[in-house]
């Protein structure tokens, strides 16, 4: 026995310090697992994270394909915010108070593109898992909404650029439609469409043209196509003049539409997005304005009436630039969320070219990924994609800024005071300039509100 104590005494003198170095490790490893227990997984345990987004038809695909390829490792839960149900500011309220309340349930999130300032604090910085050689599949115009003082903060899931959408089988009416319809792919004036509704011969049965001018975001877009028609540089700082001769024109187009011409119904008056495209199907209105791929829902109830639907570039002021504003959602994961590292390895799989491919096929969803604008079988499968693209390359970027929701709400209220024809079309231009000047945020940054042709 004395043997035995006196050889533990031996090898205890001998490994003393590898003993005690073994211990803090273990204990270190057990307290770190405590504190994050999704740091360290063991082999086949399944990680939960949660990704919030209007979930289409395109996204539920996806979904599915990657829990089916991760099965055991990973699995997508979506946290579905229908456009039907939330406006997009109700859904930028939803996403603030969660990530204001840091929770850590929330791991990918996507925002609008004029929202990525806004949430920048809450994301996580996404350089270090993004490197150069990979952002050179991305679309520029796409990758530029994700970037925050210099940094990326998030990614490009799809891009949107404003369209005029025409009935093809209504425009038959004119003697001279093939010719029309070539006029309108190259983007016609605003003077062109008015012609066109004086010569109209349905114009009694059929709307003629339907834009959302409810006090949103979506008039914000109208209103900024108008001015980067122009070709104007305007800034939405609270020192600047808003009032402009240009921004005055851009607002009258608008009213006129509605109010003199009468080529829009003042229904339109109470319609997002979301109104504008059933009320166009129902009534049969020849042109109205909106995003690429979201006439697909409505595939099973109005087939023979999207057969005839095609796009076309938004009418332009004679004299400037077809443009159309950028719209697009980012992805973003949450600072707070403990599941990093399995919504990047997500992200990464919606960026890739497959599952670009899905989301164009399924829902329309513009692709971010430029290998797939290459792959010529895919696009002669797709041909609506060839010109869309070229429609992307004049595109206008809104402002960014973290302040930018907040001076929009207030131009687009007084926008849409002046197509009630409650004040004109420069009162209400300076009545949101003094707003602009009282109520935001006096160090807020210069914004562009339009760009220069590009």
């Amino acid at each position: 026995m004395d043997t035995l104590f006196r050889i533990i005494k031996q090898w205890l003198r001998r490994y003393y310090f590898i003993f005690i170095a073994l211990l803090i490790v273990s204990l270190s490893f057990f307290i770190l697992l405590q504190l994050n227990p999704q740091t360290f997984l063991t082999t086949g345990q399944e990680v939960k994270i949660n990704f919030a987004d209007n979930i289409s038809r395109a996204h539920i695909r996806l979904i599915e394909l990657f829990n089916q390829r991760y099965k055991g490792r990973i699995q997508v839960v979506p946290v579905d915010l229908p456009f039907e149900k939330f406006s997009t500011n109700e859904r930028k309220e939803l996403l603030t108070r969660a990530l204001r309340s840091k929770s850590t349930r929330l791991d990918v999130f996507a925002v609008d593109q004029i929202w990525v300032s806004r949430f920048a604090k809450w994301a996580e910085p996404l350089d270090p898992f993004l490197p150069p050689q990979e952002r050179e599949h991305l679309l520029n115009h796409a990758i530029t909404s994700c970037i925050d003082n210099g940094q990326l903060v998030g990614v490009p899931l799809y891009i949107d650029i404003g369209v005029l959408y025409y009935r093809r089988d209504l425009l038959q009416a004119y003697p001279d439609a093939n010719l029309i319809e070539t006029q309108l792919r190259e983007s016609i004036t605003w003077d062109n469409l008015v012609d066109l509704y004086k010569r109209w011969p349905l114009r009694r049965d059929h709307p003629f043209y339907l834009f959302p001018a409810d006090a949103y975001e979506g008039l914000m877009c109208s209103f900024i196509e108008n001015l980067a028609s122009q070709d104007t540089l305007r800034s939405l700082a609270p020192e600047s003049p808003l009032a402009t001769p240009e921004a005055v024109r851009a607002l009258q187009l608008m009213i006129d539409l509605i109010n003199r011409e009468r080529l829009t119904p003042p229904q339109v008056l109470g319609f997002k997005e979301v109104d504008v495209y059933p009320f166009a199907l129902e009534h049969d209105a020849l042109f109205f304005r909106g995003w690429p791929g979201n006439l697909n829902k409505y595939v099973e109830t109005q087939a023979a009436k999207l057969s005839q639907i095609r796009i076309a570039a938004l009418p332009h002021f004679a004299g400037g630039q077809p443009k159309a504003v950028y719209g697009g959602w980012n992805l973003m994961v949450s600072r707070n969320s403990t599941r990093k590292k399995e919504a990047l390895t997500f992200i990464h799989f919606l960026l890739t070219e497959e599952a670009q491919k899905i989301m164009y096929a399924t829902m329309g969803f513009l692709p971010t990924n430029t290998d797939v604008y290459q792959d010529s079988v895919f696009c002669a499968a797709n041909p609506g994609l060839y010109y869309l693209r070229q429609l992307l390359d004049h595109g206008v970027h809104r402002p960014a800024s973290e302040f930018y929701t907040q001076i929009s709400d207030i131009i687009t209220y007084q926008l849409h005071r002046a197509l009630r024809g409650e004040v004109t079309a420069r009162q209400a231009l300076e009545a949101a300039e003094q707003r602009i000047r009282r109520d935001v945020h006096p160090r807020s940054e210069s914004m562009l509100l339009a760009e220069k042709p590009l």
